[in-house]
């Protein structure tokens, strides 16, 4: 009961008064429905454009947000039964070539020259969509949530084309009614355009947005005022099946080649105006991208986003209570079976799953999950459900609140599956407040959750909170965590437990009074995260001062100077080779200096140096060097590699009675090549290579993918692993699959 108490005297401390005028209420586009046929050709010859209002005056958002925009955008929108349109003509400053990536689905923002629009259709300031496009014409489509936050794994049914003239690029999009999400009988929503030109040097928004922040904050959207309310949302249905057939092989365990023969799909329904339902059997993520392999020096598991298409929309009611390292909800586990006896995560194949997710009315939020996984006799995993549920409340302006639980069963009917240690459930329960204040000068959050499991043996909880203030010169915040001993959520990601943290932050913007000087800014940083044990015991320390900045050119720099103190917890192998492990409760401390150079976007040939230089865990020394360098055959693709390298010297280990005391070192490298090839913006090509000597494999993956429908598409698939060290392959599979998207 104090604890709870502690937390809700915290959150008392977190409400400040807040009003729900809508900042940028002035910024009103008015869109009328047309009676005529427009065709997505990029070409605004149809009579919806010549009677559709424009507006053009956008303003910069950097570098200076009280300016005009030096390039001129000219926006139209209109609308019939069945489809939104929008149009934009986006000049150029001078006559020239734009620059892109590729004519790859959502690119990189900071990269690209590119036309974004940010919907808010329950005006809320948190939720919304997001579409667009760059200069080459590549789709860019995103959920959005927290009030900025664009969620590019999302992907719906939407078409869109670009042109381009001597002096301008034309973008025209028709978004489905039936693709988003909206209030039945409104007319208002909140909108925003955004446009990035490279060569300009320049961001800019139709509604003004502070430089601080993204243009996609949904807190600084303007009004869209429908002349007639857009058309009821009705109970649409989309059937998405899939086929496919592959060949996979197992040379490590000398299993014969194997024909998989498979077929699958997703329903999605509508139920209401906000409400979504997704249902799954049999899915399949064969031709989900392959996480980018990264260098692990930490004592504790690494994080890889979710990719896989059923578990994205709505994904922050579900994965987004905790923190990044408090995740009592983490989708990535669903499929794999925590052995507890070995600590060994097996792969499941999933037999079904469904969600519910979105608004019950512009106040009250809902997820619901269920999925359920395949037992695996051999490997004695039994089959588990994983469900969750989540309701939230929408609090003042932006804020809100919610609470959640989540369920975890094994079906456990065999000795192999009891000695492997499952346990028939896992269960975590918990709430969250969210603050944002209306100008979003203010970020904050209160987090407590708790786990219930047959082996519950209390100090099972964590809790967190944080509070951020950031305007145009000045950024600061406070982070506070605390975990149980015994706090183990088996459906989430927490990879330390037994903590206390705390962690101050405070920055200093500086932004050039010369405006005709070619940097935009630079900022010095000083930040300090500390750990303590619930024994009280210190444990951790991480402390450093960053200078940064970044040029006109969006080029980049940055120096970094730290300090780290680590009591290890458990024996350690620091150099992560396996070569001998240092003991637990011995104490580490060592400085270091960290440096950074990226080169701007806008040449063909683009470059980013990373090195860091400074002592080690035992009295070693590390120095790591990280390079990124491409070439862009534009707007038809890239070749780039990304190489990290980590030398670890004279790491001492302590003698024993039995040992003697000795240095070990290690150097390993990860290698990772990589070849976009977009044929258009239909049809793509990817390979990708990957050498970690740390992990000790080399994976090669290639994909070939055809939209021949919007939403619809062939993968073809290859995947090969490989022993580094003798070349010996360890398994490959080569898949062939057909999806296609149908509204019913």
């Amino acid at each position: 009961m104090k604890r709870v108490f502690l937390i809700l005297c915290f959150l008392s401390c977190l409400i400040p008064t807040l009003q729900a005028q809508k900042i940028n209420d002035k910024f009103q586009m008015h869109i009328q429905k047309t009676t005529g046929k427009v065709l997505i050709d990029g070409v605004l010859n149809e009579q919806a454009w010549f009677d559709a209002a424009a507006v053009s005056d956008f303003m910069m958002c950097n570098p200076f947000d009280s300016l005009c925009a030096q390039v001129r955008t000219d926006v139209k929108m209109s609308y019939d039964d069945k489809y939104i349109y929008i149009s934009a003509e986006c000049f150029l400053k001078e006559p020239g070539a734009f620059v892109v990536e590729s004519m790859k689905r959502d690119f990189s923002f900071g990269v690209n020259d590119n036309f974004l629009v940010f919907i808010d259709t329950f005006e809320d300031k948190t939720t919304g969509f997001a579409f667009g496009a760059n200069a080459a014409g590549a789709q860019w489509d995103g959920q959005m949530s927290e009030g900025a936050k664009v969620n590019l794994n999302w992907d719906n049914k939407w078409e869109s084309a670009t042109t381009y003239k001597r002096d301008s690029w034309i973008f025209e999009a028709a978004i489905p009614f039936k693709s988003i999400r909206y209030k039945d009988n409104i007319k208002r929503w909140g909108i925003n355009f955004s446009r990035y030109d490279l060569k300009a040097k320049e961001k800019s928004a139709w509604a003004p947005v502070p430089r601080q922040f993204p243009t996609a904050s949904l807190a600084y959207a303007g009004v869209l005022v429908w002349e007639t309310p857009p058309p009821s949302p009705k109970k649409n249905i989309s059937i998405i099946p899939y086929g496919l057939s592959g060949l996979t092989a197992n040379y490590e365990s000398k299993d014969p080649a194997v024909m998989r023969n498979q077929l699958g799909g997703d329903i999605k329904v509508a139920i209401n105006s906000g409400l979504n339902l997704d249902m799954t059997l049999n899915p399949d993520f064969s031709q989900v991208d392959v996480d980018r392999q990264q260098t692990n020096l930490d004592r504790f598991e690494l994080f890889y986003p979710e990719k896989r298409q059923f578990f994205i929309e709505n994904s922050d009611l579900f994965d987004g209570f905790g923190t990044e390292s408090i995740r009592p909800f983490f989708s990535r586990r669903i499929g794999l079976a925590l052995n507890n006896k070995t600590g060994i995560y097996e792969q499941t194949p999933i037999t079904y799953g469904a969600r519910v997710s979105g608004k019950l009315n512009p106040d009250w939020r809902i997820g619901a999950l269920n999925v359920q996984s395949q037992r695996i006799d051999s490997k004695g995993v039994p089959t588990q459900n994983y469900s969750m549920i989540a309701l939230q409340r929408k609090l003042f302006a932006r804020s809100n609140i919610g609470v959640y639980m989540v369920n975890k069963e094994s079906f456990i009917d065999t000795d192999l599956q009891k000695a492997n240690g499952y346990q028939p459930y896992n269960r975590d329960v918990g709430f969250e407040y969210n603050l944002a204040s209306k100008d979003n000068f203010w970020t904050g959050s209160l987090f407590y959750s708790k786990t219930i499991s047959p082996l519950n043996q209390g100090n099972d909880f964590s809790q967190a909170a944080s509070l951020a203030y950031a305007d145009n010169n000045w950024a600061f915040s406070i982070k506070e965590q605390w975990v149980g001993e015994h706090y183990n959520p088996e459906v989430g990601y927490v990879p330390r437990i037994n903590y206390l943290q705390i962690q101050p932050e405070a920055a200093k913007i500086f932004y050039p009074k010369n405006k005709n000087t070619n940097l935009f800014y630079t900022s010095l940083k000083l930040m300090s995260m500390s750990y303590w044990n619930n024994q009280g015991t210190y444990t951790d320390n991480t402390t450093y001062v960053a200078y940064d900045g970044t040029m006109k050119d969006r080029s980049t720099f940055g120096l970094y100077l730290s300090y780290d103190f680590v009591k290890l917890l458990y024996d350690f192998d620091a150099t992560r080779m396996g070569n001998t492990a240092l003991k637990r409760g011995t104490e580490h401390d060592w400085y270091a200096v960290n440096a950074r150079y990226g080169s701007s976007p806008i040449k063909l040939f683009t470059y980013a140096l990373t090195s860091r230089f400074g002592g080690y865990f035992g009295n070693g020394w590390r120095t790591g060097l990280t390079a990124d360098m491409g070439y862009r055959f534009q707007p038809y693709g890239s070749v780039s590699v990304a190489v990290d390298y980590n030398d670890i010297q004279d790491v001492e280990i302590p003698g024993t009675d039995k040992m003697l005391a000795k240095k070990v070192s290690s150097q390993f490298w990860i290698i990772r090549p990589k070849i976009d090839i977009t044929f258009s913006n239909k049809l793509f090509f990817a390979t990708f290579f990957q050498l970690n000597q740390q992990t000790k494999n080399i994976n090669l993956n290639a994909r070939l993918q055809w939209r021949y429908k919007p939403a619809s598409d062939l993968f073809l698939v290859y995947t090969d692993n490989y022993f580094p060290e003798i070349m010996q392959i360890r398994n490959r599979a080569i898949v062939l699959k057909l999806n296609y998207w149908l509204n019913l």
